[in-house]
């Protein structure tokens, strides 16, 4: 049983026994003495999809879900679900666009390192790597010289994520970009 002060992202937590992922912490420290720290959470209902935020003190106890972690590879699309193959043992798990939200835009066929949260073999979630490689496909051209300068373009990406890279980047070429931040990191 985790306190709420070793709460991470990514956790799965249950409350009223329903699994809840953990998306994003934040931690406050009030400024009276002897006022305990508090953490405020973002967390997704894994059967819903809903979101809830909660407020614990740092040395709240909290159930740990009883949920399994493998690594899955992105194999297709089919209408609103996606399937996600696993590495190991072959097995196909569907999931509902409504469950994967803003994913979605990182999702290219054949990525790996995606990790799927299964609770009594039935997929709930999935974990992006922290970065993903996508090519533009559309973006201004190019600026002789740009290299010098900080300035940036808005692109297209091929899973239709717009981001804003360097202006010496051109159509057709592939970049690093963030899952967790949605932002260009390098050229791939």
């Amino acid at each position: 049983m985790p306190k709420a002060s070793e709460l991470k992202r990514g956790m799965v937590i249950e409350i009223d026994q329903t699994p809840f992922l953990i998306k994003q912490i934040e931690s406050r420290s009030p400024s009276s003495r002897g006022a305990a720290t508090l953490y405020k959470v973002r967390m997704n209902n894994l059967k819903t999809g809903q979101k809830r935020d909660e407020t614990f003190k740092g040395d709240d106890f909290l159930q740990e879900g009883d949920c399994t972690r493998k690594v899955v590879q992105y194999s297709y699309r089919e209408e609103n679900r996606f399937v996600f193959m696993d590495l190991e043992d072959f097995n196909q798990y569907g999931l509902d666009e409504s469950h994967l939200e803003t994913q979605t835009d990182y999702l290219i066929e054949g990525l790996e390192g995606i990790t799927a949260i299964l609770h009594n073999d039935q997929i709930l979630g999935i974990e992006l790597p922290q970065s993903v490689i996508l090519s533009i496909i559309e973006t201004t051209p190019s600026v002789k010289g740009a290299t010098a300068t900080g300035r940036t373009k808005p692109a297209q990406l091929s899973t239709g994520l717009e981001v804003q890279i360097p202006e010496y980047l051109e159509t057709g070429e592939q970049i690093k970009v963030s899952t967790a931040t949605g932002k260009f990191i390098s050229r791939a």
